[in-house]
């Protein structure tokens, strides 16, 4: 999810005072080195990749051990990082930071829509910061205004296999959860000749 400057990024926040802050909000926020960030509004578009993803993935590993969860799981990546991505696969006993069960600390598979709009620095960072995770097997990263999905397969902790697909017949094995989805159905209803009014970070 896109992130956006907020008035309390002026001060710097604990991660107890975040949480504090983020149980009691009606509104989401992201937390980054003390920093508290909003998230920008969704479109149709990023709407309809994040429920098409996540229909996809998980009609398939229905009635595994597997948890799937859409945009609003809290995740923390470290100490001074918590972010929700947009689509989450848990293949084993999800872990939490208390009993509230709505900070999510060990994500198999990450899934998150991006745009032209959105900062390259912050796509860098978080991508730095998914990938140094311990419990992390996959990272997608989905363009909203091209068919284009980055897929990130660790293979151990210093290496890590990088596909690129933007063929809307190609297929995207998922080999942590066993699956096995195609472009066709993440970006389906989707008309990239109707994108550029549709698209926003």
């Amino acid at each position: 999810m896109s992130e956006k400057a907020t008035p309390q990024a002026e001060k710097n926040y604990t991660s107890e005072e975040y949480l504090n802050m983020e149980r009691k909000s009606s509104a989401k926020h992201e937390y980054i080195g003390g920093k508290v960030l909003s998230l920008a509004s969704s479109n149709r578009t990023r709407s309809l990749i994040g429920s098409n993803a996540t229909i996809a993935i998980g009609n398939r590993i229905h009635g595994q051990k597997n948890e799937i969860y859409a945009g609003n799981m809290l995740v923390q990546m470290s100490p001074t990082r918590f972010t929700y991505p947009d689509v989450i696969v848990v293949s084993s006993k999800p872990s939490f930071t208390d009993n509230q069960f709505d900070v999510l600390q060990n994500p198999t598979i990450v899934l998150e829509i991006y745009s032209k709009n959105t900062n390259s620095l912050d796509k860098t960072e978080k991508l730095e910061s998914y990938l140094a995770m311990d419990s992390i097997r996959e990272y997608l990263l989905v363009k909203e205004d091209e068919m284009r999905v980055e897929h990130y397969a660790k293979q151990n902790a210093k290496q890590w296999i990088y596909r690129i697909y933007n063929d809307r017949e190609e297929i995207i094995s998922l080999e942590s959860v066993n699956c096995k989805v195609s472009l066709s159905e993440i970006y389906a209803q989707i008309n990239f000749e109707n994108a550029g009014r549709q698209a926003g970070a």
